[in-house]
Parts: C-alpha cells; structure tokens; sequence
C-alpha cells in the first residue's frame, strides 16, 4: 500500500499539531524547550517572510521607476510634438503679418497717390474755372 503525498502532508501536520502536547507529558523542562524552539521557528520564519517582502517590494518600486520613466519619455515626445506645431503656426503666423505688411504699405502708397491726384485735380478744376470765370 502506497501512501500518497497529500496523506503524507496530513500525517506531518497531525504530528506537528500534537507533538507538543505528547512531548509536555514527559518533562515539564522538555515542553519549554520545545516551546522555545517553535519560537525560534517562528522568528526564522516571520524574518524569511518579512525578507521576501522586502524584495517584493524592491521588484514593485524597480517597476515603478520603469514605468515613471516611459510616461516621462512619452510626454517629452508629446511635448516636443507640440513645440513643432507651435513653431509651425508661429512660421504661418509671421507670413500673415508680412502680408499684412506688405497690404499696408500698398494701401498707403494707394492713399498717397490718391490724394496727389485728388488735390491735383481739385488744383486743375479750379484753375479752369478762374480762367473760364474771367
């Protein structure tokens, strides 16, 4: 009859629960003894769990930082993207205020021409009536 591994785990906590009170039975200084070395198991195990923690918590903040660093990059790309349409609409604004400019000016040498020939014609026009009126 073979005995499997789950009956075998069974049996090894049926002992491990009982084995203090079958061991308190024989001597009183054997039952502090045991209880001293469950305590000491205990101790090893919660500094092995607190240890593993540790680590654990180590590996989380290790890709904490990883994943910081990604968005980081990936915002100074959007950012940079952004720069060079900014620059772009500054470039396309510029163009529109140079040809603002350059309207201007053709719209003050219009206006300048336009009152040269308005007072010129005014001049002439009464010039011609003087000369008709006398």
């Amino acid at each position: 009859m073979l005995i499997e591994e789950e009956q075998l785990e069974e049996i090894g906590e049926y002992v491990r629960d009982h084995i203090d009170e079958w061991m308190a039975g024989k001597s009183v200084s054997r039952s502090s003894l045991l209880y001293e070395i469950d305590l000491r198991e205990r101790i090893v195990r919660v500094e092995e769990e607190l240890r593993h923690q540790r680590e654990l918590m180590r590996e989380g903040f290790a890709h904490m930082d990883k994943r910081f660093e990604a968005m980081q990059e990936q915002m100074d790309r959007r950012f940079e993207a952004m720069d060079k349409r900014f620059e772009a609409m500054d470039k396309r604004f510029e163009a529109m205020d140079k040809r603002f400019d350059a309207l201007t000016k053709r719209i003050d040498r219009f206006m300048i021409w336009t009152f040269g020939i308005t007072v010129s014609v005014a001049i002439a026009v009464t010039s011609a009536l003087r000369i008709w009126s006398n």
